[in-house]
C-alpha cells in the first residue's frame, strides 16, 4: 500500500494568507513553483494558490497584486492525510481535476502531491488515465 506521505513533496512552503499576491509570485519565481498553499496565523492550511489565479483572477482583472492578499485567492480547499492510500489521492485529483494537492497530518501541511509525483510512482496506464480524467473535460 502507497501513502500520500510516499509519493508527496516534503519540502513545501506556505504563503501566508496575509502576504500580497506579489509577494507570492515571486515566491512561486524563486522556488521554481506553480502554486504555493496558503496558511493562516494559526500554521494551519487555509487554501492554494496557483500562478493562473494571480493572472486569471488579479491581472487581468486590472487589480494591483501589491494589494491583494493571497487569503482573499482562497477557494474551495481539497486535501489528503498523510497516511491515505494512493488512490485516495488519485481519485481525489481526478474527481476534481486538480494537479497538485496537499497533504496534512494533525491538521498541518506536511507536503503536496503534484503530477511529477504521480509520473514517477504510477505505470503508463494509470498516468493515462489520470491524464484523461484531469485534463478531457
Amino acid at each position: 500500500m502507497t501513502t500520500a506521505r510516499e509519493i508527496m513533496n516534503a519540502g513545501v512552503q506556505c504563503i501566508k494568507e496575509d502576504q500580497s499576491l506579489l509577494d507570492a509570485a515571486r515566491m512561486m519565481r524563486e522556488l521554481n513553483v506553480g502554486s504555493l498553499p496558503i496558511c493562516g496565523k494559526d500554521d494551519k492550511l487555509h487554501g492554494i494558490i496557483t500562478d493562473r489565479d494571480i493572472v486569471l483572477r488579479c491581472v487581468a482583472e486590472g487589480r494591483d497584486p501589491a494589494s491583494m492578499k493571497a487569503g482573499d485567492m482562497s477557494g474551495h480547499l481539497h486535501w489528503v492525510e498523510a497516511d491515505d492510500e494512493l488512490s485516495h489521492v488519485l481519485r481525489t485529483m481526478e474527481d476534481n481535476q486538480i494537479r497538485r494537492l496537499p497533504v496534512i497530518e494533525d491538521h498541518r501541511l506536511v507536503g503536496m502531491v503534484s503530477e511529477a509525483d504521480l509520473a514517477r510512482h504510477l505505470d503508463e496506464s494509470q498516468i493515462a488515465e489520470f491524464v484523461e480524467r484531469v485534463y478531457a473535460r
